[in-house]
């Protein structure tokens, strides 16, 4: 299997192992079966069927001190994959990412991520709603330590329970996913101002509930974009936190201005995702 790194900073690894996690045997139920390796575990989970409409879930257990990452991994790592295209009855899955943690990456930079475990929700649109659903998952994911393992998984799972025991997992893996947000909206925590200083940086005003601490992420247009994690500055306005970031990492001949950006803004268990335009 192939490792792609699209970040500012190499990886890191030392020595890359590879995992296999066998495929098993569909069945109905509201989770398939864990599929380990040495350091994590993987399964596909299932919401209450209802409707073309189903909400479902990959839970990923990993052990103490490892780690894996989101979406955009940050100044290092890979973010996972996932294929859905062996599905039954399935005409589209969209991805649901709870909002993750900053953690040194081991060589200067940060990378951005899930220890622990971590429910992603699955926004799971059926082709028929009156036929059966089945989810075939294709997982690729990395494992770090102070080495990064990829482990790819094959999981499967029958959607046929009115009532699902996985419903208050689900529910509670959504409230952790970056609500959508406007610049400038009435909330306590948000964006107020988005600006260039100069030609290679971009200064992020907002503000947050006292005592909070902030953290903002920002992703480009496309995954080839691999812009820095922001760091936070002196504002010099009260009540406003000032974060910094360099447009490094564009690719080759990209023109940053008028860009799409997706910033996250996280604080405590509130986060907000805008989607903005660069000056």
């Amino acid at each position: 299997m192939m490792v792609m790194v699209p970040m500012r900073a190499a990886f890191g690894i030392a020595a890359i192992l590879s995992v296999a996690c066998a495929a098993v045997e569909v069945r109905a139920g509201d989770s398939s079966p864990w599929q380990r390796d040495a350091h994590s575990a993987v399964r596909l989970l299932a919401g209450s069927r209802s409707g073309s409409v189903l909400l479902g879930g990959i839970a990923i257990q990993l052990q103490p001190g490892w780690h894996t990452y989101w979406r955009y991994p940050g100044d290092s790592g890979v973010p996972p994959h996932f294929d859905f295209s062996k599905s039954d009855n399935v005409e589209a899955v969209t991805v649901l990412w709870p909002a993750p943690q900053k953690f040194d990456d081991g060589a200067g930079g940060t990378s951005l991520g899930y220890k622990q475990q971590i429910v992603l929700p699955l926004r799971i649109v059926a082709k028929n709603a009156d036929k059966p659903v089945t989810l075939r998952a294709d997982i690729n994911y990395a494992v770090c330590e102070k080495l990064c393992i990829p482990v790819d998984a094959t999981a499967e799972l029958a959607f046929a329970s009115v009532t699902s025991t996985e419903d208050g997992n689900l529910s509670e893996a959504l409230n952790s996913v970056p609500k959508p947000a406007n610049v400038g909206d009435p909330n306590p925590l948000t964006i107020r101002d988005v600006k260039r200083d100069g030609k290679t940086n971009v200064l992020v005003d907002v503000t947050a509930p006292d005592g909070k601490d902030v953290s903002l992420f920002a992703e480009g247009p496309t995954p080839d974009w691999a812009l820095p994690v922001p760091k936070l500055v002196e504002s010099g306005a009260p009540g406003v936190k000032r974060f910094i970031f360099e447009l490094d990492g564009l690719p080759p001949g990209a023109n940053p201005a008028g860009a799409a950006l997706k910033l996250t803004l996280v604080a405590g268990d509130k986060a907000y995702e805008f989607n903005v335009n660069l000056p």
